[in-house]
């Protein structure tokens, strides 16, 4: 056995800005990963995230840290061992699972024992702006089966209801990313549940999540940013209904779908989430999109130019990307 692990940095332009309540973002830096054996090349990509406290130079040097060991043959089971939950080892486990599906012909869905992938519907984002804005965005989107909605703390309410009028039919989540109060989300709770949003979406910075035990919720409340691993999810089932699993926060789909189960186990129900990327990170994410309630994985249809052969997005429909392009 002759493996080569190679990684590296991609910038992909964004058609229009993308912003939530922490900042703005043109451009999408993802670490695109590829484990060579033989003929085989397996294929993963992860997205660096600085609320994490996560670098490009930082991911780039946890999987230079990981080379030897990987190209000494150390398999998904082995990579938990010796790399923590994160962008890092989510690239290098997609990469690996790619890899297996490629040297054994049998897909990464059939080695779980899961039925082919189908489509999913997927929400759409309705970009934090001014109400008029988002209204003028969504307006674009009304036929779409699920919208979300990126709101901070400065009158979403306004932003909600704008988007609501124009798009009356979708079912929509409302995501604050941390930036609300305990009292602003008792303030605007029954607001929300008045325009119809069906799942709101890390409210509070996940330091007060504390404040939730024992709260009267009036809307469905998924933990992002408060939910990465599998021994997050006891307390998380104090707090919310559900969990978005993102690869980029499990650290590969290998400890995704144990997340999924404990999720299962702990009557949480389940949402899948992606950060903006291409195609290559939305593949594996997909494979958890099988079994959500809630599917948030639009992160390429922000792209300027994604991935050839990779995902398409028809009217809020992601449908899987072509054979051969991973898993």
């Amino acid at each position: 056995m002759l493996r080569h692990l190679s990684a590296i940095h991609i910038s992909f332009r964004l058609k229009r800005p993308f912003r939530i309540s922490r900042g703005i973002k043109s451009v999408s830096d993802t670490i695109f990963v590829e484990i060579r054996e033989d003929e085989n090349i397996g294929r993963g990509e992860s997205v660096p995230y600085a609320r994490y406290n996560e670098t490009i130079d930082g991911v780039l040097a946890q999987i230079e840290s990981a080379r030897r060991e990987i190209e000494a043959g150390a398999d998904r089971e082995r990579l938990l061992e010796i790399m923590p939950p994160g962008a890092a080892r989510n690239a290098i486990d997609c990469a690996l699972w790619d890899l297996e599906a490629k040297q054994t012909g049998v897909s990464v869905v059939e080695r779980i024992g899961w039925e082919k992938l189908k489509p999913v519907s997927t929400a759409i984002t309705v970009s934090l702006d001014t109400p008029e804005n988002m209204a003028a965005a969504a307006r674009q989107l009304k036929d779409v089966p699920l919208l979300k909605i990126k709101v901070d703390a400065f009158n979403p309410i306004d932003a909600v209801r704008a988007v609501r009028e124009v798009a009356p039919n979708p079912r929509i989540i409302v995501d604050p990313n941390e930036s609300w109060s305990i009292e602003q989300l008792a303030l605007w709770q029954q607001q929300l549940v008045d325009l119809r949003v069906d799942l709101l979406e890390q409210p509070l910075p996940a330091e007060n999540d504390a404040e939730l035990e024992g709260f009267e919720a009036l809307i469905p409340l998924a933990a992002d940013e408060s939910g990465h691993v599998a021994d997050d999810l006891a307390q998380l089932a104090r707090r919310y209904d559900y969990v978005n699993i993102k690869l980029d926060k499990t650290g590969g789909l290998t400890t995704a779908l144990a997340m999924l189960e404990a999720a299962e186990r702990q009557g949480l129900g389940l949402m899948v989430g992606c950060m903006v990327s291409s195609s290559l990170s939305i593949a594996p994410a997909l494979v958890i999109a099988q079994r959500c309630a809630f599917v948030d994985l639009d992160g390429p249809t922000w792209l300027m130019d994604d991935l050839k052969n990779g995902v398409i997005e028809n009217c809020g429909t992601m449908i899987p990307p072509a054979p051969g392009f991973w898993g």
